[in-house]
């Protein structure tokens, strides 16, 4: 029987061990970006991620690696930065086209699934490529906060805490000694520096991460420095 090998080329054909090479190759091109995590607290999500450049000369401001795609939901994610991007603006649209037909936002269950259908049609079709990023969606709608990781198959599962990326085990491994159901989100800000601190190589500043949070009242936003500064101080 030939091995795995032999089919990594092909995006559509099984192995003889019933996988997708590919996809596991994306997953491994995930396996490789910076870590990025989320975590549910009783009263909204943090998600927070590394914000490395790959030069010092590179202007840090213009770097956005956690975006909205609606008021009160927002996305991270580990991988490749343009691939990202085409999800963002896919995001963007089905959130805005469901804004105009029904006047109200977007489930956000209903805006991770149709994510996850494009991330999964590219894994379906000849001459594409799947998606090479792992995606952490935070958000508020009428039935709470929720946060979901997506993945390169398609995948999408609701999760209480998740880490992806390059030190994603280690992260998980944190997180799951650290989490309690009845954290409020200030100090699920507090667990998530801690966390990221776990694998974070030289000096972490409030340049080189960046954070988002959602509370319960639907407002999705990004901290700024001065913001992540005081945490920074505050966790130490």
């Amino acid at each position: 029987m030939e091995s795995d090998g032999a089919y990594s080329f092909s995006l559509t054909t099984f192995s003889p061990s019933g996988k997708l090479v590919q996809i596991e190759y994306a997953l491994t091109a995930v396996s490789q970006g910076s870590t990025s995590l989320g975590i549910k607290a009783k009263n909204g999500v943090v998600i927070a991620t590394e914000k490395k450049t790959s030069s010092p000369l590179i202007d840090t401001k213009t770097v956005e690696k956690i975006v909205l795609l609606t008021k009160s939901i927002g996305v991270v994610y580990s991988g490749m930065g343009p691939d990202f991007r085409v999800l963002v603006k896919k995001g963007r649209k089905v959130a805005q086209s469901y804004f105009r037909l029904y006047n109200e936002q977007i489930p956000v269950a209903q805006l991770v699934r149709e994510l996850a259908s494009v991330m999964q049609e590219f894994t379906q079709s000849g001459g594409v490529r799947p998606f090479g990023i792992s995606l952490l969606v935070a958000g508020f709608d009428e039935t709470g906060v929720h946060l979901y990781q997506v993945d390169p198959s398609g995948s999408y599962w609701p999760w209480k805490a998740s880490a992806i990326g390059k030190s994603m085990v280690n992260a998980k491994t944190f997180l799951e000694k650290r989490y309690n159901e009845d954290t409020e989100l200030e100090d699920a800000i507090h667990t998530a520096i801690l966390t990221l601190k776990e694998g974070f190589e030289g000096q972490m500043t409030e340049h080189n991460i960046e954070i988002g949070v959602v509370d319960d009242k639907g407002v999705f936003r990004v901290l700024k420095p001065e913001q992540i500064k005081d945490y920074l101080q505050e966790v130490e």
